[in-house]
């Protein structure tokens, strides 16, 4: 990555961040070390859940996300609301072409395996609210606009996410004369999750921004406090990345041409998904972080969501729980890498007209 853009980014990188995909990748291996080596490690973490998912990983999922919400700018919202370049665009990759694409996908990789087939659709159903904020935050992305895609998200789940499972399980499938397959998740069951994963982050960092800068104003809010939480985001990623697979280790590493074949489908849908986002956000006229937030909030997915709808609806030890379980497993590199694809892509955008308004890739110790 070269050139002015990188030249602005790269001197403010903490070490944490040049070395993030490092970190992710060790996080990944002790985790599927720790699942693989300590023997009933995955099911102890297992029993302790909230909504479904393991209480670390839920924990470790708000530690991730409350230093983001944070550092969002509440008072500026109301800009974004009234973008319908980048608010239509999102509503219908999120909700009309992103489970569309993953239902394509599950059927023309996976026609003879039903039970991974079913969970990829779970996932392409559960749209982003949780791990996409940090992605979003690290690619230099419009942080308040996430704020609002992510909301927006989160409504849409909790209304049409049972829908749209009958529809692309069941409904579809039969007109198509495939096989079908029913998915029992009430909304009660979704608007929990919604609450728990979203609402409790958002609403710590909304009292700590009101408070914060009642308190000693906005330079000392952002110039002092926010760069002491900040780093707790990407210690909760790791966290969490290293629970998550600690889960699933023993049977990532049993079944790894199970793995190989779920991941096929899961890499070209984060690729097409992210890559058609920012393509789009560019033709739009956005800039490049509303571009960066309109392709990330696309490409990325609620895996704790559907990693519980699951678990849930066909057992723990579940073909379909797998499915899940590797989501992130190809989630969590792809988008990393595709942080400094969104970095690097600035070249091929405008000049911000106010560039100190601009948001700064932050991640852990950047303000």
């Amino acid at each position: 990555m070269t050139g002015p853009a990188t030249a602005r980014v790269t001197p403010r990188l903490s070490f944490l961040d040049r070395c993030l995909p490092v970190w992710i990748l060790a996080a990944m291996g002790v985790g599927l070390g720790l699942g693989r080596l300590v023997p009933g490690l995955g099911d102890g973490l297992a029993k302790v859940t909230v909504t479904g998912v393991s209480l670390p990983i839920a924990l470790g999922l708000l530690v991730m996300m409350y230093p983001v919400l944070a550092k969002v700018r509440y008072d500026h919202l109301g800009t974004v609301t009234r973008d319908h370049r980048l608010l239509t665009p999102s509503l219908l990759l999120n909700w009309v072409l992103g489970p569309a694409m993953m239902f394509a996908l599950a059927w023309l990789f996976l026609p003879d395996l039903p039970e991974y087939r079913t969970g990829l659709v779970i996932v392409g159903l559960a749209r982003c609210i949780a791990m996409v904020i940090i992605w979003n935050d690290l690619a230099g992305g419009d942080r308040e606009a996430a704020a609002v895609l992510v909301a927006l998200n989160s409504v849409f789940q909790v209304i049409a996410f049972a829908g749209l499972g009958w529809f692309y399980l069941s409904v579809l499938p039969g007109w198509l004369g495939l096989d079908q397959t029913a998915l029992d998740v009430s909304v009660w069951e979704i608007a929990r999750s919604v609450l728990i994963f979203l609402g409790i982050p958002l609403l710590a960092g909304y009292l700590t921004r009101r408070l914060g800068e009642k308190a000693k104003g906005r330079s000392w809010y952002e110039a002092t406090l926010i760069p002491r939480i900040g780093p707790f985001a990407l210690y909760g990623l790791l966290f969490t990345i290293v629970v998550l697979f600690a889960l699933q280790g023993d049977a990532i590493a049993s079944q790894p041409l199970d793995v190989a074949r779920i991941a096929l489908p899961l890499l070209v849908y984060f690729a097409l998904m992210w890559a058609g986002s920012m393509a789009l956000g560019r033709a739009a006229g956005l800039d490049h972080p509303r571009a960066t937030t309109l392709a990330f909030t696309a490409a990325g997915n609620n895996f704790e969501l559907a990693i519980a709808v699951a678990i849930a609806t066909f057992g723990a030890s579940s073909g379909q729980a797998l499915a899940g379980v590797v989501g992130p497993l190809i989630e969590v590199p792809v988008l990393i890498g595709l942080v400094y694809v969104a970095l690097a892509a600035r070249r091929f955008f405008p000049p911000l007209a106010d560039a100190p308004s601009a948001p700064v890739p932050e991640g852990s110790a950047r303000a």
